[in-house]
């Protein structure tokens, strides 16, 4: 019985997706949930390539759950690019073999605007970085991790 046999990799990590059918941006958490820091966006994640480098970035970063920012408006309702996410999310989680969960992305993407200061392709990581914070001290993810607070 070999060492890793007897203690199976924790997987502790947290990636974050800011869906976009262009492009999605990524984050991604350290092992401890308190850092979040952007990876490079992904083109094209909706398709089977795109799908393909997440699946990816899951295994070799040793992610244990993903969060997609789901576009709602500020009463709560879903809209068309909601409904293109949700598919999104479907195609993810027979992609991969990790929880996949819908995030509530509310003003995300504004703040990663003022963030960027204009520059789109940044944008997209910091909103997914600013997803993935909010994900991060949230009560699911002190659940699903076993970091609750004593």
């Amino acid at each position: 019985m070999t060492p890793e046999s007897r203690h199976p990799k924790q997987r502790n990590r947290v990636l974050a997706l800011d869906y976009g059918r262009v492009h999605t941006g990524v984050a991604i958490s350290d092992p401890s949930g308190l850092l979040a820091r952007p990876l490079a966006d992904v083109s094209g994640a909706a398709g089977p390539e795109g799908a393909g480098r997440i699946a990816r970035m899951i295994e070799e970063e040793d992610v244990g759950c993903v969060v997609v920012g789901m576009p709602v408006s500020l009463s709560g309702k879903k809209g068309r690019q909601a409904g293109e996410t949700e598919e999104f999310i479907n195609l993810l989680k027979t992609s991969v073999d990790v929880p996949v969960l819908a995030w509530d992305e509310r003003f995300t993407s504004k703040m990663a605007a003022e963030h960027a200061g204009g520059s789109r392709a940044s944008a997209h990581g910091i909103a997914a970085c600013i997803l993935l914070e909010d994900y991060l001290i949230s009560a699911d993810y002190q659940h699903r991790f076993g970091n609750e607070k004593t």
